[in-house]
């Protein structure tokens, strides 16, 4: 009898010395996890293994850019006429960004129209500079913000992947009707800034200034997002490591990765929208593209699928196709 009391003794001691074991295994992975996705300055991270090109479904290297010429001259374009601007973010925080000059001439040179540009993950506004250059040039003036973690930004707060950033964009938004109450406000994001402008696209504080919301290649929710990246960069299944990570952001980064979740805000979106996406993409891939378009409830929206490109890659692929489409949902919706 005693030795059976002792015997279930140490088996208890044992699953519960595994049980810490496991928990904390479990913690470590998570907050790896988090540092590698979401802290600027792990030494190991995600971005730095896209730069090295190790994660799959990012080809921009070898992928055929048939806009490179226009590209350079609108990097050139970005780099001499911007103008740096703040935003006071609700937190007190001091956030930073571009402003930038539309042309005297064209279809939107009336001075009260505004493109916003949002930025891919472990970018900076400057990448959008092609994007920025073609709405300046029909007369829009510009602002990319840039996000937490990011740029000028990085020291304010860990990576939100679109959802903290969504209610900084907000506040980028009311900074400009309140200096401009006639402003009429086109939202453009892509990759992570594609799933920023979806999260706006159905929160409450919306500025009816915004009349139209453009996103390219951005995910459907940062769950399936970072399940993909996951299997990508390690081989490895979601459960249990990402459910790990996820309490680990929910405490330093202060969100679950639940809460961004572009399709749950796209159900209450009401202005018209327009979803790119390349039919080669893996990065994000092309099955969220008809997961964003069909949650979104606004009464016009259209879709557009660029055969042959990868991620972020849409615009260099097939530059005719992709300006042609966006100039005429702008001019459908802002004339």
């Amino acid at each position: 009898m005693a030795l059976a009391r002792r015997t279930k003794r140490i088996v208890a001691v044992v699953a519960a010395v595994l049980v810490v074991v496991l928990v904390g295994a479990l913690g470590l992975a998570g907050n790896f996890l988090v540092d590698f996705a979401l802290n600027p300055y792990a030494e190991v991270s995600m971005s730095n293994s896209m730069g090295a090109e190790e994660v799959d479904g990012l080809d921009y290297g070898e992928a055929p850019k048939l806009d490179e010429a226009y590209a350079a001259e609108a990097a050139d374009w970005f780099e001499a006429t911007c103008r740096s601007v703040s935003h006071v973010a609700e937190d007190g925080t001091e956030l930073l960004g571009w402003e930038l000059p539309g042309a005297a001439e064209g279809p939107y040179a009336d001075g009260h129209t505004w493109a916003v540009l949002c930025h891919g993950y472990t970018g900076r506004p400057s990448d959008n500079a092609k994007y920025a250059y073609h709405f300046a040039q029909m007369g829009m003036s510009v602002l990319a913000p840039a996000a937490r973690g990011h740029e000028r930004n990085v020291d304010a707060g860990l990576i939100q992947m679109g959802g903290g950033d969504a209610e900084d964009l907000l506040g980028w938004i009311d900074d400009l009707v309140a200096k401009d109450p006639d402003a009429r406000i086109v939202l453009f994001g892509v990759s992570m800034g594609g799933a920023e402008v979806m999260q706006a696209s159905g929160l409450p504080g919306l500025s009816e200034s915004v009349r139209i919301i453009v996103e390219d290649c951005g995910y459907s929710s940062l769950w399936e997002e970072f399940s993909v990246q996951l299997e990508n960069v390690f081989g490895l299944p979601s459960f249990p490591i990402l459910n790990a990570a996820d309490l680990v952001c929910q405490l330093r980064a202060g969100y679950a990765f639940e809460d961004v979740c572009a399709t749950e805000s796209l159900r209450r979106a009401r202005v018209p929208m327009l979803f790119i996406h390349g039919d080669a993409d893996t990065f994000v891939p092309f099955s969220m593209l008809e997961k964003n378009f069909e949650a979104c409830g606004s009464q016009e929206k259209e879709k557009l699928v660029v055969p042959g490109a990868g991620h972020g890659l849409a615009a260099s692929t097939d530059p005719e196709l992709y300006w042609e489409t966006v100039d005429a949902f702008l001019e459908r919706h802002l004339s």
